[in-house]
């Protein structure tokens, strides 16, 4: 117990301190990132919140530059019998909704760096499951509920594994394998595995 306690104060310290650096260190490139995605539609917004499910079903407005059209989620609708992956998550390769800009803050995942504001105010870890959306988890089994055991992360171990290439089921036996396994180590381990796959990441869609 007390062993526990100590990683889950030294992991928020890790997010904060990780948060912090990261923000200061990119925000010429959220700049750069804000000006492109406002000369390409000017009427919509630089930033998309989206309502996700946290810690212990806790829902959350969590970040992204916004990549895609202003209704997207109105077409959303349209496009369902297109999704490319099982169970309870939507993905599409060629969504026809995302922007020029969007496909390449997507491809290089720029698109999920404001996640780190989320981290700071302590809705997400640098390190964790995916967040789901709230019609995800309403059809989700008791078994992939434990997912919600622990804080979201902006990375994990499905998003080193495969990411897109792998289903619902077996991002769900990652996220498990990881909360059983989490350690400050661990989690290390997973920032820097996360940073070799977005130098060279085919997976991000």
């Amino acid at each position: 117990m007390h062993d526990r306690k100590l990683y889950h104060i030294i992991k928020r310290l890790i997010d904060i301190i990780g948060a912090s650096m990261g923000i200061i260190l990119l925000c010429f490139l959220f700049m750069i990132i804000a000006i492109l995605i406002k000369v390409e539609d000017p009427r919509g917004t630089i930033f998309f919140s989206q309502k996700r499910v946290g810690l212990n079903g806790k829902e959350f407005k969590m970040y992204k530059f916004r990549s895609m059209v202003s209704n997207a989620e109105e077409k959303l609708a349209e496009l369902l019998n297109f999704n490319e992956i099982n169970g309870a998550m939507f993905k599409m390769k060629d969504d026809p909704r995302i922007t020029k800009v969007g496909k390449f803050i997507r491809k290089t995942s720029i698109d999920e760096l404001p996640q780190l504001f989320n981290v700071l105010k302590g809705d997400m870890s640098l390190v964790g499951p995916r967040p789901p959306l709230p019609r995800e988890v309403a059809i989700y089994t008791d078994y992939d509920m434990q997912r919600l055991m622990v804080t979201p992360g902006c990375t994990g171990l499905w998003q080193v594994s495969g990411r897109n290439s792998l289903g619902f089921e077996e991002m769900v036996e990652l996220d498990l394998e990881y909360i059983s396994k989490r350690s400050v180590l661990y989690d290390v381990k997973i920032i820097f595995k996360t940073i070799k796959v977005l130098f060279g990441s085919k997976d991000a869609f």
